[in-house]
């Protein structure tokens, strides 16, 4: 028996905001909302505990204390790679660099809050 990764905490300013943007890259629904101001995306078909992780935003005051160790890989599944970076330029992600050489063939972003994130170039076929 081996665990697998169900939810992925996010620490943020506003949750809203980043519920917002991640709901519209991902394709993700509002799960659930609790008293401290989380808000808890995930599938809209199968919510918590289907096959894909869900997203809790956590609101945090604390600063951010460099680049993150951990970042998230995103494939289009409908377009391709240039078409998808256009779309998420437009709900908000930002061109990040993170010292790549410009020879990769993936897009480092930012999130509306700076967390960093790559558009691969591998497009996969829907869940």
């Amino acid at each position: 028996m081996a665990c697998r990764i169900s939810e992925l905490v996010i620490d943020c300013a506003d949750p809203e905001r980043l519920a917002a943007f991640w709901s519209e890259v991902l394709g993700y629904v509002e799960l659930d909302r609790e008293d401290d101001g989380s808000i808890e995306i995930g599938p809209p078909d199968t919510g918590f505990g289907g096959p894909q992780p869900t997203l809790v935003l956590s609101p945090s005051s604390d600063p951010r204390p460099g680049k993150l160790r951990l970042h998230f890989d995103v494939n289009a599944t409908d377009r391709d790679q240039d078409a998808e970076l256009e779309r998420l330029l437009a709900l908000g992600a930002k061109p990040a660099d993170v010292g790549q050489t410009g020879t990769e063939n993936w897009h480092v972003l930012a999130d509306p809050e700076g967390n960093e994130f790559c558009l691969l170039h591998t497009r996969f076929q829907p869940l």
